[in-house]
């Protein structure tokens, strides 16, 4: 192993110059210079860590406590904030905390708030036992955690989009999908590392506590991009009546959105695209742990290759549409990460394979790099900047649908299917997505973007 990880690591530092060396020589790449796409991407770290906490993170932590599958699978539905964020997502687009909304500006306010009840929630969590006679305080905390991080996502996407302009709006998602990826990396085997006896062996308590501090990039990224182009006078004054505050922050953005041509269709694409991907990284860890990888070949392998594949695939992002523009782009990259999981059927059929195994988290990080970037960008760009918290929280909301509750039973799809007949599911499962995506492209509902102005834009 010692010799893998020597390989590896040099693989993923290779990696990284070429990346840093294509921003420094191709034009496509230039914009990864700017200062507001790294902002997005120290933002992506914090957005990305609390959720690979409850998902990646916790389904191997149970695993290794001896939960069924079943029971991992449905623990995913823990994350439900995430599908019922747009609830609550006018509050934080318009409603003033005291003095810090003042002080600091509507977007920073709330992030920072936020935060630090998310450190607080996440002690409380690592210290619970996810064990069958402690389950009920250790899903307390969780749910606690997913309502925290959820609402964090509302802040951070919203200060994402009007800290970017338009020319920056591409490159800006895929540097904050690297962000993301990073936190996801450093919440998942970075924790598994820290928790494990093969790694510093703190245990699960002092590993969640310490991963906490994750919320740390975000902020510093905030307090060096100011406030953004959000108007903070738009928040609701003291002496403005309710009526009319629940008007302009309640009915106005979802009216505005769902009165657009072709809106139904958008909104359910968004709620299917990506189930056959949710599903399949729900049980991925179980499956690890079922072929009887270890600790230390899961976090090298996860660390390295996968984390070095998602480098490339989320540098290939930004000009992935600027070649093939968005409609093609979504279409190639859905294609891609659909057929990824084919990858994973031949890992279930090879058994404890590294080598099986770094190829199908390789192409997978690839393909989801690419794919994650194209897709948030397409959302970032359907919401308008006078609503942006609440609206991209909706688009987000549905996404999520599909992530918990349409991919929650994959657990019991393992258990009855077996892996090789589950990770084939997941591919053909991906179909109906596919197929809905071309009577939208078919329809010119693809390329609408509304950022500056709040009217649509007809496809060219």
């Amino acid at each position: 192993m010692g010799d893998l990880i020597g390989l590896d690591t040099l693989i993923f530092f290779g990696v990284i110059l070429l990346v840093v060396g294509l921003a420094f020589i191709v034009p496509a790449f230039a914009p990864y210079r700017r200062k507001m796409p790294f902002v997005a991407f120290l933002l992506g770290i914090s957005s990305g860590f609390p959720l690979t906490l409850l998902l990646a993170t916790m389904t191997f932590w149970l695993s290794k406590v001896g939960i069924d599958k079943s029971t991992i699978g449905f623990a995913i539905g823990l994350t439900t904030p995430y599908t019922l964020k747009f609830l609550w997502a006018p509050l934080v687009d318009k409603l003033k905390i005291p003095f810090l909304s003042d002080w600091l500006g509507q977007r920073r306010a709330w992030l920072f708030f936020i935060q630090a009840l998310l450190v607080l929630a996440l002690w409380q969590l690592g210290a619970s036992d996810p064990s069958n006679e402690h389950i009920a305080r250790f899903a307390m905390w969780a749910i606690v955690v997913a309502f925290l991080s959820a609402t964090q996502d509302i802040v951070i996407d919203a200060y994402r989009i009007e800290i970017l302009s338009d020319e920056e709006l591409a490159h800006g998602t895929a540097m904050n999908q690297f962000g993301y990826r990073t936190g996801n990396l450093l919440a998942g085997a970075g924790t598994v590392y820290l928790a494990s006896t093969e790694g510093i062996g703190a245990g699960w308590a002092m590993a969640y506590g310490l991963t906490s501090f994750l919320v740390v990039p975000a902020a510093l990224g905030a307090l060096w991009a100011g406030v953004g182009r959000y108007d903070a006078s738009k928040a609701r004054a003291a002496g403005q009546k309710f009526g009319t505050w629940l008007k302009e922050t309640v009915v106005g953005p979802f009216r505005e959105f769902l009165t657009r041509k072709g809106a139904v269709l958008i909104l359910l694409f968004v709620l299917i695209y990506k189930v056959g991907d949710a599903m399949g990284q729900g049980m991925l860890n179980p499956m690890i742990v079922e072929l009887g990888f270890s600790d230390t070949e899961f976090i090298a392998i996860n660390k390295f290759v996968g984390f070095a594949a998602l480098i490339v695939g989320s540098a290939l992002g930004g000009p992935f549409i600027a070649w093939l523009g968005m409609g093609r782009a979504l279409w190639i990259s859905g294609l891609l990460m659909m057929f990824s999981n084919f990858l994973f059927v031949l890992l279930a059929m090879t058994g404890h394979s590294p080598l099986m195994l770094g190829i199908a988290v390789g192409t997978e990080n690839l393909t989801s790099g690419i794919g994650l970037t194209v897709f948030v960008t397409y959302l970032s760009g359907l919401s308008n900047l006078a609503y942006t918290a609440t609206q991209f929280a909706l688009l987000s909301s549905f996404a999520a649908v599909g992530r918990t509750w349409l991919a929650a039973p994959s657990g019991y799809l393992a258990e009855s299917f077996g892996w090789i007949g589950f990770w084939t599911f997941t591919v053909f499962i991906a179909a109906p997505g596919m197929a809905l995506l071309w009577i939208l492209w078919r329809k010119g509902f693809v390329v609408e973007r509304v950022r500056q102005t709040g009217a649509t834009e007809a496809p060219a």
